[in-house]
This record gives structure tokens, C-alpha cells and sequence, in this order.
């Protein structure tokens, strides 16, 4: 007798279901498992870059007495913020909690930037703090892309990489390059 109840749970679950569904009901899908690991990692990791790179180019196209450097700034301001919107949204529907702030070093790197306010090494750092970071990020993006387990967070990695490619340009060498056109000076 033990053996039929065990064989009628599944059945009669099928069963119930079904009467739901005729009645226009519908039995709530199982939420999927937040994405762990590397995946999750990446998207945390990209977050506080973007956090970073957003304040940092923010107080750069306050502070800075270089045009190059404005130019620059405002384009990181932009496509940085439109990228974190992307890796938000994406985490949300990941399950992934993201960090509110930014690391330790990234908080330092600020503070140092904030220092220099009207001193001639503030251009100087904030390029070869740019040039440093985007090298960093797009390592961590080519590693997602060639080794990430999950597809969507794999392909917005992807798409992120010229644009990344495009800011390590505009900063290559921690000197100020705005288009084709290229200053040929760190300031």
C-alpha cells in the first residue's frame, strides 16, 4: 500500500495542476537559483568599476583645467553610467546582490584626485588612474567572455569591450587622446 501512495503523489500533483490550469490558474514557476560564482563575481567587480570610474570622471570635469580631460571624463560619465543601468538590471534578474560601494582602493584613488584639486600633478594622476583601471577591466572582460558560464552575462561582456578598448585609447599611456586627434601631452 506504501508503494501506491508513493506512485499517486506524483500523479495526483499532475492532476492538480492540471485542474488548475482548466481553471484558468496557474501554479507559480520555481524561481530560478541566483547565478553564484566567477559570473556573479564579474557582474560585482564591473559594478564597483563603474562606480568608481563614474565619481572619478565626475570630479575630473569639475577639476580638471585640461579640455582633453574634459572631453574624456564626460564620455567615461556617460557610457559608464548607460553599462552600470545594463549590469543592474542584469544582476537583478540574476539574483545577485550588488555591493553599494566602491572598494577600499577606489575610494583612495577619489580621495587622492580630490587632493590634487587645483594642483598641476591632477591631470597626470587622474589619466594614469584611468589607464590602469581600464587595462584591469578589460582583462576581467575578456576573461568573462572566454571563460563566463552564463550566456546573457557572457554576451553583455562582449558587448562592453569597445567601449572599454574605445577609454584605454582615449587614455593610452596616461596621456589624454580625444578622437584621432591625439594631445601628445599628460595634462
Amino acid at each position: 500500500m506504501e508503494d501506491t501512495m508513493r506512485m499517486n503523489r506524483p500523479c495526483g500533483t499532475a492532476v492538480a495542476t492540471m485542474a488548475l490550469a482548466m481553471a484558468g490558474l496557474t501554479v507559480p514557476a520555481t524561481a530560478a537559483a541566483p547565478v553564484t560564482g566567477p559570473d556573479a563575481t564579474f557582474l560585482k567587480t564591473i559594478h564597483q568599476g563603474n562606480l568608481a570610474e563614474i565619481a572619478t570622471s565626475k570630479d575630473a570635469q569639475k577639476h580638471t583645467t585640461s579640455t582633453c580631460v574634459k572631453l574624456v571624463a564626460a564620455m567615461f560619465v556617460r557610457d559608464h553610467t548607460k553599462f552600470d543601468a545594463q549590469v543592474v538590471a542584469l544582476a537583478h534578474s540574476k539574483g545577485i546582490t550588488l555591493p553599494s560601494a566602491t572598494p577600499a582602493a577606489q575610494q583612495k584613488q577619489l580621495t587622492t584626485l580630490k587632493s590634487l584639486h587645483g594642483k598641476r600633478d591632477y591631470n597626470r594622476v587622474w589619466l594614469q588612474g584611468q589607464y590602469t583601471s581600464h587595462q584591469q577591466v578589460l582583462a576581467l572582460i575578456d576573461k568573462e567572455v572566454s571563460s563566463g558560464k552564463d550566456t546573457k552575462i557572457r554576451a553583455t561582456a562582449r558587448a562592453a569591450r569597445p567601449t572599454v578598448a574605445k577609454h584605454l585609447q582615449a587614455v593610452s599611456g596616461g596621456i589624454c587622446h580625444t578622437g584621432k586627434a591625439t594631445t601628445g601631452t599628460r595634462s
